[in-house]
């Protein structure tokens, strides 16, 4: 399975940025892509391990609840 690069406007709105077939190199673009990004947005930039581009997209748009307490 792909790792997804995925810019998360406000309101949901996704934008693919790139596709990698291994963690290393996903992780290591999502980091400068962050970097680069106006602090006066919200986007940020999410890896996201899926079968596929829907899968991905679905994935980031489910609300998570938050872990217990101290586990961050």
């Amino acid at each position: 399975m792909p790792y997804y690069i995925y810019r998360v406007k406000s309101f949901a709105g996704l934008e693919k940025l790139a596709e990698h077939g291994a963690f290393a190199p996903a992780s290591a673009q999502a980091k400068i892509l962050r970097t680069g990004l106006d602090v006066k947005t919200r986007d940020k930039i999410k890896v996201i391990f899926a079968d596929n581009e829907l899968m991905a997209e679905d994935l980031l748009c489910q609300v998570r609840e938050p872990g217990p307490p101290g586990e961050e």
